[in-house]
């Protein structure tokens, strides 16, 4: 029988190898910490992503099989510890590791987070052994697609597009800059921008823009699907402060969501405000971050 190596993350030549394994990692119960592939490849794409370190990731392969994956989100100081299944028994060599790589140093000391869901037992059991502590708890929500779309019409003036009929990347830079609360813009990032469709499994048709009448964009809505296992996944979702409250971002969400559920599509994850229970998302589980110094 093959051992079991662990070695380092290689970006360049790993990359779809991981994604494959959380594809196929997928489960609704647990939903494997929420480290969802879209959201994995999602983050590699980020300008705020630091690739420089991703060689920190760990890797742990059966022969050419790999079993587990232990990396961070967006830098390190946070992690994420991904098993197959009937692999658990690596977790607490893999929580060693995110200790000694993925973790930062703060005021002469060690610190790390590490991701879990309410619905994980071994996860929660492991770092209660290690001396975590829960610091942090945000709902997981899903639209699920047996339910009716909301009906809500643009107001005048306003149009919906995706980024196969335009693609402005100046436009899109001012609108999620505004519509993440950045404050004034003292220029463009439109590299930045750019990198943010270089996905292999980005789609500029399922991305949807509301345009303002003086042809601004008033609002973004990146969507994702996994055809393998059958959902959407939305990513990001923004509206320019000036046009909240005129249902702009309901309408873009939905239109995302018409689009995935033509394609196969169960249901589509959103966020953590409350805007999601609004118009009709469930909550499913908790994620939860855990915590510890040494």
């Amino acid at each position: 029988m093959s051992k079991i190596t662990q070695r380092r993350y290689k970006l360049l030549f790993d990359f779809d190898n991981v994604h494959t394994f959380l594809e196929d990692m997928y489960n609704i119960e647990s939903l494997n910490s929420y480290l969802l592939p879209q959201f994995f490849e999602y983050a590699h794409t980020n300008p705020a992503f630091c690739h420089k370190l991703t060689h920190r990731f760990g890797l742990w392969e059966k022969g050419e099989e790999l079993v587990g994956v232990a990396c961070y989100e967006m830098n390190i100081g946070e992690a994420f510890l991904s098993v197959k299944n009937g692999y658990g028994f690596l977790l607490p060599e893999m929580l060693r590791y995110a200790e000694n790589e993925l973790s930062t140093l703060t005021d002469g000391g060690h610190s790390l987070s590490v991701w879990i869901t309410d619905k994980e037992p071994e996860k929660q059991t492991l770092l209660l052994q290690n001396g975590y502590q829960k610091s942090h708890a945000e709902p997981v929500r899903i639209f699920t697609y047996d339910k009716p779309f909301l009906d809500v019409s643009l107001p005048d003036g306003f149009s919906i597009i995706s980024l196969e009929d335009e693609n402005d990347y100046e436009k899109i830079d001012a609108c999620l800059w505004k519509g993440f609360d950045h404050g004034d813009m003292l220029g463009y990032d439109l590299d930045g921008r750019m990198l943010m469709q270089s996905g292999p499994n980005f789609r500029r048709d399922l991305t949807s823009v509301i345009k303002a009448p003086n042809g601004d964009y008033a609002c973004f809505a990146g969507m994702w699907y996994d055809a393998k296992n059958k959902y959407a996944y939305l990513e990001p979702l923004a509206t320019v402060p000036e046009y909240r409250r005129m249902g702009l971002a309901t309408i873009a969400l939905t239109e995302g969501m018409r689009k995935t559920k033509k394609l196969g599509a169960n249901y589509c994850f959103g966020g953590v405000p409350e805007f999601y229970t609004a118009i009709g998302f469930e909550t499913i589980l908790n994620r939860e971050l855990w915590k510890k110094q040494y």
